[in-house]
């Protein structure tokens, strides 16, 4: 049977209580990103002004840049972030393209012992999402996992709203969770992008490299440690540009393949063969097929990885060159 999870609003933490449960330990926020030049400089610089002058409760602003074509890097650079490019954090683990795989190489590059992870392509959105997503982190020894709920209308290319958002949440994350982790029902949103969790337990996790990320964040957690180590905070609204519905396709596999790593349906320690996603576009003289590839592998915990800050579990490496 399913429940609602308590869902706090994110102005229930006032900010010297924040201030004081950090103690000593550094908050990391991470900015995955890729073509983003027209919105990353505005994320830093809200979350900079807000949490790093005179209210230090964010230690460093991490923009993970995943092979851009823009000038999303020196945006960022220019905004106050430190700027990464993913494919040059550990080339001797191989390449890998999408979010999930931003995330991990950001593992071996912050130095927060709390990981805020904000998308690059905000446009209605506050500096409240960081307080509200490390209020549980730091007052809870407890809670894991913070998952952000808000209302997400979507903008079309003009600005006015085309729709509500989340549909791979609606079609494929929330169908799932019903069908094999009912438990796991009172998630309001298990998919959105902003989410913070400890260091020490995101390295043990294995990670899929493309937007399977957060439902495996979700599942293996409360797997290891329990539904009631993963908080939801309201935060209000935040919007984000439109994504075609033709992209939503390899979201919604690569969802699926994270899922069926943790039925057991498929190996998730090691890369897979390509999977072929054929689509296709009605032309003037037919329909045409168009074939995506989606990238369904698996990181493995970085904890496992040789080198990984100088004290791994055991002395294994990850994906070698292919």
């Amino acid at each position: 049977m399913s429940f609602l999870l308590p869902v706090r609003r994110y102005d229930e933490w006032d900010v010297p209580a924040l201030l004081a449960a950090k103690r000593d330990r550094r908050v990391s926020v991470v900015i995955p990103a890729r073509d983003e030049a027209a919105s990353v400089g505005g994320v830093v610089e809200g979350i900079a002004a807000a949490w790093t002058g005179e209210v230090p409760l964010v230690d460093e602003i991490v923009v993970i840049d995943s092979d851009s074509v823009d000038e999303t890097a020196a945006v960022a650079r220019a905004a106050g972030a430190i700027v990464f490019s993913a494919k040059e954090i550990r080339p001797d683990l191989g390449r890998a393209e999408g979010k999930g795989e931003a995330l991990w190489k950001a593992l071996h590059v912050v130095t927060g012992d709390l990981l805020v992870f904000v998308d690059a392509d905000l446009v209605d959105w506050g500096p409240h999402f960081i307080s509200g997503l490390l209020g549980p982190l730091l007052t809870n020894d407890d809670i894991q996992l913070v998952k952000a709920v808000y209302d997400r209308p979507m903008l079309a290319p003009d600005g006015s709203q085309a729709e509500a958002g989340g549909r791979v949440t609606e079609l494929v994350a929330r169908p799932l969770l019903a069908l094999h982790w009912p438990q796991l029902g009172g998630l309001v949103q298990p998919l959105s992008g902003e989410w913070a969790i400890r260091r020490a337990t995101f390295e043990r996790l294995s990670v899929p490299m493309g937007y399977g990320v957060e439902i495996a964040a979700v599942l293996d957690i409360a797997e290891r440690h329990g539904v009631t180590s993963i908080a939801q905070v309201d935060l209000g609204r935040r919007t984000h540009r439109h994504r075609r519905h033709d992209t939503l396709g390899p979201m919604a596999v690569q969802v699926i393949a994270a899922v069926e790593a943790r039925l057991g349906w498929r190996t998730p320690d090691r890369r897979p063969d390509p999977i072929t996603l054929v689509q296709f576009d009605r032309t003037t003289t037919g329909f045409v097929p168009c074939e995506q590839h989606p990238d369904t592998g698996e990181r493995p915990p970085a904890r496992s990885v040789r080198s990984y800050r100088d004290d791994p579990d055991d002395g294994t490496l990850g994906w070698g060159p292919r």
